[in-house]
């Protein structure tokens, strides 16, 4: 599984590179440094190739370990994708792989190559007075590096956002977003159950020049105190630039 995981990025890279170097109008990048109540610090870069006015070749790339990752055999996402423009949306399906042991071992055995796959979608939405955004990914278990009562571990995480633009340099709205184990396996018999990680839910306010600018989105944990596995209130702080 790791030799056809090496080779499917060999190929995504080489077919990027194929592309004429003169076409640098076509490419663009974005930044994203985060840091939230839960994952701590996960910098994000994301890149996009124009194939036509409508269709852009996607790629990312998520440092986990920066953060709570570093417990997880320093957790890394890479994925790519195609990001399709219909009107005023932005729809973009992509796959990721992750490199630790959060999914393949529950964090109980070192990092590795193909610990996860990540199936995820976003859509964004820009008009001229408001804002949103739509993820899902699913957190799937690629290998199994368990030992004797280790289990891999399967997550789902999703959000939605939507906002008002008061300015072109100010707009705020509402934010939504869930975290939870949806199940695993155990090396000895026997699946894991759900457990709600996060419910969290709450304003946001965002200050923006041109591509750069910052958000900040705050407000309470609505998941059931006794059972989740993440105790903090909601608080996410993102610095962004579009080059």
């Amino acid at each position: 599984m790791r030799k056809k995981i090496t080779l499917f990025m060999l190929l995504v890279a080489m077919g990027l590179f194929a592309q004429e170097t003169t076409e640098e109008e076509k490419l663009s990048v974005g930044l994203s440094i985060n840091h939230d109540a839960f994952f701590g610090l996960n910098p994000m870069m994301t890149f996009g190739y124009d194939v036509s006015e409508a269709g852009t070749i996607t790629a990312y790339g998520i440092q986990w370990g920066a953060g709570t990752g570093s417990d997880w055999g320093q957790w890394t996402e890479f994925g790519i994708g195609y990001n399709h423009t219909v009107g005023n949306f932005d729809i973009n399906p992509q796959i990721g792989f992750t490199f630790g042991s959060l999914l393949s071992s529950g964090a109980a055995q070192e990092g590795i190559v193909g610990d996860g796959i990540v199936p995820n979608l976003t859509v964004n939405f820009g008009s001229e007075k408001f804002e949103g955004q739509f993820y899902f990914g699913y957190y799937a278990a690629l290998s199994d590096n368990t030992e004797a009562g280790d289990s891999t571990n399967n997550y789902v995480h999703y959000w939605a956002n939507f906002g008002y633009k008061v300015a072109s340099f100010f707009s705020f709205g509402a934010h939504f977003e869930e975290l939870y184990l949806s199940g695993g396996e155990t090396n000895g018999g026997g699946d894991l159950d759900r457990v709600d990680g996060y419910v969290w839910f709450g304003p946001y306010l965002q200050f923006q020049k041109g591509n750069a600018g910052l958000r900040l989105s705050f407000g309470g944990n609505l998941a059931d105190e006794d059972d989740r596995f993440a105790p903090n209130d909601f608080y996410k702080l993102s610095f962004f630039i579009t080059l």
